[in-house]
């Protein structure tokens, strides 16, 4: 999922980063399994600067990049089962505000 012209201020806290993360679970019926990895990183000079976070999931892993310089976020959900991605895509796109975005499935 690539989401585009974000809310800036859901891009910049790690709180509101790993809520998400849970409410993501919650949302396509997986269990997580440990416990979420958020750090921030990027360089200023190059304009490229955010949060990022992995969750392993029972069912494989979750990853988000978010780039608060240029409101995106970017986010991967990796399953062995089955979820509604326009449906989850949507989610996502209402939980930080995008007013555009991309959905990309690829079915393995």
């Amino acid at each position: 999922m690539d989401l585009i012209e974000c809310e800036h201020e859901r891009l910049i806290s790690p709180e509101i980063l790993k809520q998400f993360v849970e409410e993501l679970i919650k949302e396509v019926n997986m269990i997580a399994h440990g416990p979420c990895h958020i750090e921030r990183f990027g360089s200023p000079e190059e304009n490229l600067e955010g949060y990022s976070a992995m969750q392993f999931i029972e069912t494989s892993t979750i990853t988000l990049h978010l780039d608060e310089v240029n409101n995106r976020a970017y986010i991967d959900l990796f399953s062995c089962q089955d979820f509604d991605a326009p449906e989850t895509f949507e989610f996502a796109k209402k939980y930080f505000g995008a007013q555009n975005g991309k959905l990309t499935v690829l079915e393995r």
